[in-house]
C-alpha cells in the first residue's frame, strides 16, 4: 500500500471524489502543510495556521497508479484559482499535491507539464504547489466521510 496527499478546496468533496475509486483502500480528511502542531477545524479556517484541507489517500499501486489518482485531481477541482474553490476562500482551500518520495515529485511534476502543455485549463496557469509532504493530522472525526453520511450536503454551505 501507497499513501498520497491531495488539496484540492473542501475536503469533504475530495474525499469523496479519492473513496469511491477502485484500489482506493482507505481515504482521510485532515490538514498539512502549516506549521501549527495538531491543529483544529476552527484553526485552519482561520487561515493562520498554513495549513490546507487535504486528503490522505490510501492505495494499492498494482490497482490504481499514482499518476491515475493524479487524473482525478486535475478533474475534480480548478488548480489555476488561487487559493480559492468555489465559494471556499482562503489559503486552507489552495490547490496541492504533497509528494511522499522522489518518484510521486517527478511523477505529480511530470503531470502539471502534461496539463499545461495540453492547454487543459485553456491558457490559465496552473498554481497548484507539489511540495514534500509534512505531517498530515487528522481533522475531527465529524468530518470523517462526511457526505456519505450527510446525504445532500456540499461544500460551501
Amino acid at each position: 500500500m501507497e499513501k498520497a496527499y491531495f488539496a484540492a478546496g473542501c475536503f469533504w468533496h475530495v474525499e469523496e471524489a479519492f473513496r469511491t475509486v477502485r484500489g482506493v483502500i482507505a481515504t482521510a480528511v485532515g490538514y498539512s502543510g502549516g506549521t501549527t502542531k495538531d491543529p483544529s477545524y476552527r484553526q485552519v479556517c482561520s487561515g493562520n495556521t498554513g495549513h490546507a484541507e487535504t486528503v490522505e489517500v490510501t492505495f494499492d499501486p498494482s490497482v490504481v497508479t499514482f499518476e491515475e489518482l493524479l487524473d482525478l485531481f486535475w478533474n475534480i477541482h480548478d488548480p489555476t484559482t488561487l487559493n480559492r474553490q468555489g465559494p471556499d476562500l482562503g489559503t486552507q482551500y489552495r490547490s496541492a499535491i504533497f509528494y511522499v518520495d522522489d518518484g510521486q515529485r517527478d511523477t505529480a511534476l511530470g503531470s502539471r507539464r502534461k496539463m499545461e502543455t495540453l492547454e487543459v485549463f485553456g491558457r490559465r496557469r496552473i498554481v497548484t504547489q507539489i511540495v514534500r509532504a509534512s505531517t498530515f493530522y487528522k481533522a475531527e472525526e465529524y468530518h470523517q466521510r462526511y457526505l456519505e453520511k450527510h446525504k445532500g450536503a456540499a461544500c460551501g454551505m
